[in-house]
């Protein structure tokens, strides 16, 4: 009968979890890659695409065929127009090709003539190519970073426990995964509503693989301290007992985390929904994988036994 809480013996199905939502989100990126204009695993926002965004508060109500017009009138025939909140509050996001400094204030001055800006509330960002590639550089470099400093980290913290590097290792794998995990649902989001990554959605990751590696190494120590504490026990029961003395203090500070990253989700302001939807999915995976993928993978290195069933093919034998 199935236990969830023999989470070392039933690594299989929660790495089978895993495996499905991978896949789902690899589909999505595939799709995407396939269909978008850009050819890339999502719909890229400003930050990584060269283009003009224009964040638009009207004081008064106007149609998205008014803004269209004023675009077209500056040669720009489609622009991307996306009414933003309420409403009633007529805020509106026009994103473009890379339009010059002048021009661009150009068109603000005849939008305002159609309707009254808000200007305290109205703003226009440009990105230039050379911007757009250097950006997506230093986000790809920083995530190469953080991951050699957690491995580099583990390494040396648990360097005097039997083959400290396969901790480190496993741990860098369950990041890989959240990573997966997030981007993925992302990507599905991108090709059904039309969602767009910027900083923020590096912001957003780099948070989750802190978080992540935080839980991860706290269920790693109680190993490390029950390796020596219960010498007689086999690994596996080492490891399934340390799981559950820290499972409370995990689920504890997830759950209260998660509940967080819910209310700002569902109160807070438009502009911030995406990434703190990507902050709940990464905190969700991330509270997951290092309970079901970094701690059963440790246990499946040690005993070169993948998916745990070379217990269940001896009980079956023995028969």
């Amino acid at each position: 009968m199935f236990d969830i809480f023999r989470i070392v013996e039933n690594r299989r199905y929660y790495f089978l979890i895993s495996l499905v939502f991978i896949v789902l989100g690899v589909a999505a990126m595939v799709y995407n890659v396939i269909t978008l204009p850009t050819h890339t695993p999502w719909k890229l926002g400003v930050d990584f695409l060269p283009g003009n965004r224009f964040e638009l508060r009207f004081t008064q109500p106007i149609s998205e065929d008014q803004i269209r017009q004023v675009f077209q009138q500056f040669g720009i025939t489609n622009p991307s127009v996306t009414r933003l909140g309420d409403p009633a509050e007529n805020t509106w996001q026009v994103r473009t090709t890379f339009i010059e400094g002048q021009r661009a204030q150009a068109i603000r001055n005849a939008l305002a003539q159609v309707a009254p800006l808000d200007e305290a509330r109205t703003q226009i960002q440009s990105v230039s190519p050379a911007v757009a590639a250097q950006v997506t550089q230093a986000a790809i470099v920083a995530i190469v970073i953080a991951a050699g400093a957690i491995l580099l980290f583990i390494w040396l913290a648990f360097r005097k426990a039997e083959h400290a590097l396969r901790y480190g290792v496993c741990a860098i794998l369950a990041l890989v995964h959240d990573i997966l995990i997030a981007a993925g649902f992302t990507a599905i989001f991108s090709a059904l509503f039309d969602w767009e990554i910027d900083a923020l959605f590096l912001t957003a990751i780099l948070t989750v693989l802190g978080f992540s590696i935080q839980d991860t190494i706290v269920v790693y120590d109680r190993i490390r301290e029950n390796l020596v504490r219960y010498r007689h026990d086999t690994f596996e029961v080492i490891v399934t007992r340390s799981v559950l003395e820290t499972l409370h203090r995990s689920l504890v500070i997830s759950l209260t985390t998660i509940l967080v990253m819910a209310a700002l989700l569902l109160f807070g302001g438009a502009s911030i929904k995406q990434f703190i939807a990507v902050m709940l999915i990464g905190l969700v995976s991330g509270t997951y994988s290092s309970i079901f993928v970094a701690v059963p993978l440790v246990v499946a290195w040690f005993e070169r036994d993948l998916l745990g069933t070379r217990a269940l093919r001896m009980a079956m034998a023995g028969r």
